[in-house]
């Protein structure tokens, strides 16, 4: 199994432990809304389009919550048990490249959504994924930054993402590059650079 497959697993056992109306990092989102949301993604080819097309947003939000309204347990169980057959991620390598991200990122939004979170331990399959996807996503979420953006490691992989004057360098481990780069707060981050500079980056609306 690979690292959506498994963030996958460990983000329904995290849903069963929790329950429905555990909060989020994602802004008005309790739990039983962040696995709608997966099951809209993974299920509705009719309502997925909504996630990013405005115009169609409501439709999916009235897909979103009726999934939201079911059994508990029957919505965990859909999200543990995968996309809908004809969906192109029940392939496990496309799984893979389309579903890394987002299970690793929606897993923290639960993990974080409540005091006393740590990071995880150091994995290398999914640091991996996280900083690729860091590095990719933030070519979008960070374009229109104020300031230039160099993401580093704390073993010294760089990648200049963003660039512009009065550049900051944002290190931390994968996993909290990545969330930076998806606009979620809740990250063990350093920032080296002028201070207003790095003020004008973490007010920045990075994508979400």
């Amino acid at each position: 199994m690979g690292v959506a497959g498994d963030e996958r697993r460990a983000l329904s056992e995290l849903f069963e432990e929790v329950g429905p109306d555990a909060p989020t990092l994602c802004t008005g989102w309790k739990t039983r809304d962040l696995a709608a949301h997966l099951l809209v993604r993974e299920r509705r080819p009719d309502a997925a389009p909504g996630i990013l097309v405005p115009a169609l947003a409501s439709y999916t939000q009235r897909v979103q919550d009726s999934y939201a309204a079911r059994p508990w347990s029957e919505v965990v169980g859909k999200v543990r048990s995968g996309p809908a057959w004809f969906w192109p991620t029940s392939i496990g390598a496309v799984d893979e490249l389309a579903n890394s991200a987002e299970f690793l990122i929606h897993h923290e939004d639960v993990r974080r959504g409540r005091p006393g979170w740590e990071p995880r331990p150091a994995d290398s399959a999914r640091d991996a994924a996280a900083w690729k996807s860091a590095k990719q996503a933030s070519k979008l979420n960070l374009r229109k930054s104020p300031v230039g953006v160099i993401l580093k490691t704390p073993e010294g992989r760089e990648a200049r993402v963003k660039e512009g004057p009065d550049t900051v360098t944002v290190i931390g481990a994968p996993i909290e590059l990545l969330l930076f780069v998806f606009g979620r707060d809740a990250a063990r981050l350093t920032f080296e650079g002028d201070a207003y500079a790095v003020d004008r980056l973490r007010k920045h609306d990075r994508g979400l």
